[in-house]
């Protein structure tokens, strides 16, 4: 099997990711791995392949520009070819600066673009009707500060009722519990 950039190797790495049930594979030779910034004494981190290979195999071998390594994080002066070799970033500025990475990163491994975390069962209803309260308190402001009345007072409807039914929730929680 050729390598999948420069087809003239033998492909002796090979990758595979699945995702939603689809499985993709790539397979290069160990020269374009290092070209590409796989170190190939450590272990191979997925966010290497969903950040820069993935990126590159898309656009077809050999055409990462120079352009690609040189953004960095103004604080801390990471590269963003450190961050990809480390997966981890470096200042709390760096979150900003490498924003479309996490955003490719974020969206294949939650299939969306927020993580959401994982709510214990038996709290789950509670949680889900807490942050649509706080989103709605947003809301509110936010069409208050545009001088939006009329939506306003219908997202404090909106969150009144969801209030309500929290509470009723909590009512029952209680009485079963007793």
């Amino acid at each position: 099997m050729k390598c999948e950039f420069c087809n003239v190797n033998d492909a002796t790495i090979h990758l595979t990711q699945v995702v939603n049930g689809n499985m993709k594979k790539l397979n290069i030779c160990q020269a374009c791995a290092e070209k590409h910034g796989i170190d190939l004494n450590s272990p191979i981190s997925i966010t290497d392949v969903l950040m820069g290979i993935d990126k590159q195999w898309k656009r077809g071998a050999g055409s990462v520009s120079a352009g690609e390594y040189d953004l960095a994080c103004s604080r801390c002066q990471m590269t963003r070819a450190e961050f990809k070799k480390q997966a981890r970033l470096g200042c709390p500025d760096c979150y900003q600066a490498f924003l479309a990475e996490l955003n490719t990163i974020t969206q294949a491994m939650h299939h969306s673009r927020q993580h959401v975390g994982k709510i214990p069962a038996r709290q789950g209803a509670e949680v889900k009707v807490s942050s649509q309260i706080e989103t709605l308190k947003r809301e509110i402001d936010q069409a208050v500060n545009k001088e939006e009345y009329e939506k306003a007072a219908a997202l404090r409807d909106e969150m009144r009722k969801l209030k309500a039914s929290l509470w009723e929730k909590q009512d029952d929680s209680a009485d079963n519990a007793s």
